[in-house]
């Protein structure tokens, strides 16, 4: 095969793999997010599913959320009246971070979607120097300590509960996802919108624009859900895999990587979405993706 064909045929299994990860993405938006009667209402669902945590964000004042958030629903359960210890929600956070890592992050998750999007925007793009970078990323693993458990735990109220503080102060798909939608639904909710709303509101636009130019800024350095799934995805079953007697060291995969892993040196370090682009641009196939794939295979045992 010349180079120039197999060139063509990578790209075209870039555009596959591109259009597959798409349309995963918008079938679990529309899942997770399909009431649309409570968008054209302004009214939140209330049924049965929403007792039912989803394993993305997805808030809990969504006009259409089927099902609960699970950052939302650990903060409810240690800030409660009763502080109960959240083995539901913990239970389904390890279920998931096991067996997918985060493939949460690359392929289901709405606000991940949103900011992929977004950074498709012909604009020019900004690389994070790695003395900024590196540190940046310890930052959603401190939300998630801070924001999502700590405060909910220690910080009661006069009426012994705690606010659910990320949900209130920072996330930004709380805002695009439940804020904005009941705001433009009910006029007498623009009317009470204060300057807590403009902070959340200032939030997502700083999001939203760094976005264009920085690959998924959110997911980098802010959200607790993929800090959560972080922890799990070097023993996850979904893994990648690269075989090093393939691996010729272009760094193609690296230089398509929205999350700026080393995937030579890590591939299956805790920053990697599983979204499948340093394989599709591979151009010796030497990275592979599944459930029964070894994290990397050793020269040695490839020459057997």
């Amino acid at each position: 095969m010349s180079g120039m064909h197999r060139d063509r045929v990578r790209a075209q299994g870039a555009k596959k793999r591109l259009s597959f990860q798409r349309v995963v993405q918008l079938l679990s938006a529309v899942l997770t997010n399909g009431y649309l009667i409570g968008f054209q209402r302004g009214k939140i669902f209330t049924g049965g599913t929403k007792a039912v945590c989803v394993p993305v964000l997805n808030c809990y004042s969504c006009p259409g959320a089927l099902g609960a958030c699970p950052i939302g629903s650990l903060q409810a359960a240690v800030g409660g009246l009763k502080h109960h210890f959240p083995f539901y929600v913990l239970g389904l956070l390890m279920l998931f971070g096991i067996v997918l890592g985060r493939v949460v992050c690359g392929l289901l998750c709405p606000f991940g979607l949103v900011q992929d999007l977004l950074h498709k925007i012909p604009v020019p793009k900004l690389e994070v120097p790695k003395k900024i970078d590196r540190p940046a990323r310890y930052l959603k693993y401190i939300v998630l300590l801070v924001l999502v458990i700590g405060l909910p735990a220690f910080a009661v109220t006069e009426f012994g509960v705690t606010p659910p503080y990320f949900c209130k102060y920072l996330c930004p798909a709380g805002t695009l996802g439940g804020g904005i939608p009941l705001l433009l639904a009910d006029p007498s909710l623009r009317k009470l919108a204060g300057a807590l709303f403009s902070w959340k509101a200032l939030v997502l636009a700083a999001i939203l624009v760094a976005s264009m130019s920085i690959h998924r800024p959110f997911c980098r350095y802010l959200c607790p859900l993929g800090a959560s799934y972080s922890l799990f995805n070097r023993f996850s079953f979904f893994q990648m895999r690269l075989d090093e007697d393939k691996c010729i060291g272009c760094k193609k995969c690296e230089r398509s990587c929205p999350m700026a892993v080393e995937v030579t040196k890590d591939i299956n370090g805790p920053e990697c979405i599983r979204c499948g682009a340093c394989k599709s641009v591979c151009p010796v196939g030497a990275i592979d993706s599944g459930f029964t794939c070894k994290s990397k295979l050793p020269r040695r045992e490839a020459k057997r």
